[in-house]
């Protein structure tokens, strides 16, 4: 971690562990849809070996461990300790002993070549400084055959509960979110950016499909107390405003919300995500 950009993506995921840790079970379920996608694309069978990178709290990994069973083994890695320590708390909370956890950049696995069956990485690609070296580090560490399943955001305009956010910020403190030379959440939304990657990088048999990802909110409370503080440099961003910035802020994003607002007053808000595999 040499380079000045990692150190400062580190620092920032190190920074929003906490709220991730808090959040877990919401992201669980927020991406049930999507990890359904993942590990049937992964075709996972008893007694596999799986690594997943970027984990976050490891829900992705989780729901792996319960199928490939105390035969097999599944890594939940993340690129800081702060993440994984959330992981590895979760899994020994589910009586997991099938799972470990491993500190891991996805640009540079430290692991052998052909040490997995399989690896997942949830909403991470887009998110790394190179993403074609992450993905040839997962074809690397892949066993013949074996399959790697990355999900990414869709287009902006079709993940609102994301975008508009952004948007506003930008709007309205006059400074690009996120900023110049971070890494985009939709980096890899565009018309096949992903297939095209995969291939690029070795897979073979790529596939992509489109995950429709809705969100619902009770109020625009339960979303504002969430969202901000798992989006990445969002958290600490908000956190350095006055009040007055903060409140217009929240009324700027509520008007944008306002076309999503059912009769109950709550919100439903579209959401698309691109579940690719590719085959070593």
């Amino acid at each position: 971690m040499s380079d000045p950009l990692s150190r400062v993506l580190h620092g920032m995921w190190s920074a929003a562990a906490p709220a991730w840790g808090r959040h877990a079970g919401y992201a669980d379920a927020r991406g049930a849809v999507v990890t359904e996608a993942m590990l049937q694309a992964a075709d996972l069978r008893s007694g596999a070996r799986v690594l997943e990178l970027a984990c976050g709290p490891g829900g992705a990994g989780l729901a792996a461990a319960e199928i490939v069973g105390p035969d097999g083994e599944v890594v939940l890695s993340d690129v800081v300790p702060e993440m994984t320590a959330i992981a590895a708390e979760r899994a020994a909370s589910r009586g997991l002993t099938n799972v470990t956890t491993a500190e891991i950049d996805m640009e540079n696995v430290d692991f052998p070549d052909g040490s997995f069956d399989a690896v997942l990485c949830r909403e991470g690609l887009m998110l790394v400084v190179d993403p074609g070296s992450a993905a040839r580090e997962a074809h690397r560490v892949l066993v013949p055959r074996g399959r790697a399943v990355y999900a990414v955001w869709g287009p902006r305009d079709k993940n609102p509960w994301l975008g508009i956010l952004l948007d506003k910020i930008t709007s309205r403190l006059g400074v690009p979110v996120p900023p110049p030379g971070i890494p985009h959440p939709f980096e890899l939304s565009g018309d096949r950016d992903l297939e095209r990657l995969l291939i690029a990088t070795g897979f073979d048999d790529v596939r992509v499909r489109e995950v429709e990802t809705p969100m619902t909110a009770a109020s625009f409370d339960q979303w504002w107390s969430v969202v901000p503080s798992l989006a990445g440099p969002v958290g600490p961003l908000l956190a350095a405003q006055p009040a007055d910035v903060i409140a217009a802020l929240r009324a700027d994003i509520e008007a944008a919300f306002d076309e999503f607002r059912t009769q109950s007053g709550a919100f439903e808000l579209p959401g698309l995500s691109l579940v690719g595999s590719g085959r070593h």
